[in-house]
């Protein structure tokens, strides 16, 4: 690891052991590992300190992730916003790869990575895009993007697309916040942050849609 890694991955709280937990927290973690993820992932490690909240955290991810109505590629892509957006390398490192996986266009990775304008050629990215490029930087989504959404998808999409977007918050929140160190990362897709001990201001994804 090099030094600039490390000094992203000071830990500010100690990751809960497989070996040594609680038995409320070992029942949480029986039932992430039995689940589609199939292991404990790095923001679990940290939320494990609380149980109830790890647990209620685990349910909901399992439904954004897997479960939503939204394809694959179009719930990376949102993962990715929020990633960029809020300047979480752990989060980005784990899904830049995946995103790709599921057939995510590279050259449009990248150009979020540079919080460049990304040249989509699906309606529906764009879109999700868009909703979520105005969620993330003022909290609602102007009326013309709204509208823009439901001709691409219907309202309970909009719903779990909204849900996406919280739940990759809070997962964003607890690495940055904790320091969690990465447990799976594309070592090739860094955002090249300054010094952990800089607070940053989130990375303004610029608008899309004309």
């Amino acid at each position: 690891m090099s030094s600039e890694q490390e000094k992203h991955n000071t830990l500010r709280i100690p990751m809960v052991d497989e070996n040594g937990m609680s038995e409320a927290q070992q029942k949480v973690c029986d039932r992430i590992v039995s689940g589609k993820r199939g292991k404990i992932v790095a923001p679990m490690r940290a939320l494990l300190h609380s149980p109830e909240l790890a647990d209620r955290t685990q349910l909901l991810g399992e439904f954004v992730r897997y479960d939503t109505d939204l394809p694959d590629t179009v719930s990376e892509l949102v993962i990715l916003c929020v990633g960029r957006y809020w300047n979480c390398q752990q989060e980005w490192s784990i899904h830049a790869g995946i995103a790709r996986e599921t057939g995510l266009n590279a050259y449009i990775v990248e150009a979020i990575r540079k919080a460049e304008v990304p040249a989509f050629e699906d309606p529906m990215q764009i879109a999700v895009y868009e909703f979520t490029r105005e969620i993330l930087e003022y909290g609602n989504v102007s009326d013309r993007v709204y509208r823009n959404a439901m001709t691409v998808m219907d309202a309970k999409a909009l719903v779990e697309l909204t849900g996406i977007i919280g739940y990759y918050t809070l997962l964003a929140m607890t690495l940055n916040a904790h320091r969690v160190p990465q447990d799976e990362t594309d070592q090739n897709s860094s955002l090249n942050l300054p010094d952990q001990d800089e607070l940053l201001a989130p990375t303004r994804l610029p608008a899309a849609m004309k």
